[in-house]
């Protein structure tokens, strides 16, 4: 807009921007021998260390380089920065389930997700911006429009649901508990159920 370029709207108010900073896409730095979490990592730390209140930032799946729990504290802990440090105008797009709850304790954040409409196992992107966070991933879906093949589909479907499993055992478990009212020897007996039951439901190596 600054620049006279066209802007996709009836109407706009655009505050006056000093810089526009990106992190999107990922890729190896062969020649640099940076990996291409080290890429993420290095253009991210450019922008937390010089965006400003009147800079735009386009964060894409920033912390997907490296393991989930890393990945999801790294991005959080960044979003937080920008939100609470920068305070630029800052579009984060990401899968973590867990960022969509900042707007619930900072004030400035809000959620917005592209709708998608699924029919019959397969999906389409209707670019139209709703509120709220998505209510689920289609991860599957887009591999399979992809051209994943399909038996290799129906195995991640499988593998998807034992994983769901899981995470809902352990869930309903944990909320059945009363932990203010367990003894110290029960608490530990409970421990010991919980190790159990997470044993039980994970993989054996070599399995599956």
């Amino acid at each position: 807009a600054h620049m006279g370029s066209f802007v996709p709207a009836r109407r706009a108010v655009i505050g006056p921007l000093d810089r526009i900073f990106t992190r999107v896409g990922s890729a190896d730095d062969l020649a640099g021998g940076r990996s291409t979490f080290m890429v993420e990592m290095s253009e991210a730390a450019a922008i937390l260390h010089n965006a400003t209140p009147k800079s735009l930032v386009l964060m894409d799946e920033l912390g997907r380089g490296t393991s989930t729990y890393d990945g999801l504290a790294l991005a959080l802990a960044c979003a937080e920065h920008l939100l609470t440090q920068n305070r630029s105008l800052t579009l984060f797009a990401t899968h973590y389930l867990e960022l969509t709850r900042l707007p619930e304790r900072l004030a400035g954040a809000v959620n917005r997700h592209v709708e998608a409409v699924e029919k019959e196992g397969r999906i389409a992107f209707l670019y139209t911006l709703k509120e709220g966070p998505a209510d689920r991933s289609y991860g599957l879906q887009v591999a399979a429009l992809a051209g994943i093949p399909p038996e290799v589909i129906e195995r991640a479907k499988a593998h998807l649901e034992r994983l769901e499993g899981q995470g809902d055992g352990l869930g309903t478990y944990l909320e059945a508990l009363d932990p203010d009212g367990l003894t110290p020897r029960q608490a530990l007996e409970h421990l010991y159920a919980l190790k159990g039951l997470l044993k039980r439901q994970s993989p054996s190596p070599g399995s599956g």
